[in-house]
């Protein structure tokens, strides 16, 4: 794979653009529209649930982006580029996220139930988008 650390770093710059995009909603749902928070709902809260159809369509906007930038720096983008950094990328969040938003305990963890149970269809979408992207940005790069 050529470059693996730029993939990494266009990866992690991807992820951390949407996990900022999602906490920022969440808190915009609690602190300006007055939804209930994880401390006041049940759950997670009606702030951060109202967020759930939402995270899809980020992870569909910002990935593509990213690995669009991610390839275009590349010798030369082929879709063999493509479809390893879509695998490498959606294998990292699958990763990163079982530690990161269930292993890993903080205030806004998920029990495995709440985070691939309840949290569907939205993670699977978000997923399919994820390993999608770079797919979605050759596929644009060639037009």
């Amino acid at each position: 794979m050529e470059n693996l650390h730029l993939l990494l770093l266009w990866y992690l710059a991807a992820y951390s653009v949407v996990t900022v995009i999602g906490i920022l909603h969440t808190l915009f749902n609690i602190l300006v529209l007055h939804m209930k928070s994880m401390k006041e709902g049940p759950g997670m809260g009606e702030g951060y649930e109202k967020t759930k159809p939402w995270h899809p369509l980020y992870n569909l906007l910002v990935f593509p982006f990213f690995a669009y930038l991610y390839l275009s720096g590349l010798s030369a983008a082929t879709w063999q580029s493509a479809l390893g950094t879509a695998l490498i990328w959606g294998t990292a969040t699958l990763i990163i996220d079982i530690f990161g938003w269930v292993v890993i305990k903080h205030p806004w963890s998920l029990t495995f139930k709440q985070f691939y149970v309840e949290y569907q269809p939205w993670i699977t979408l978000i997923y399919i988008a994820i390993y999608a992207s770079p797919l979605i940005a050759f596929g644009i790069m060639s037009l």
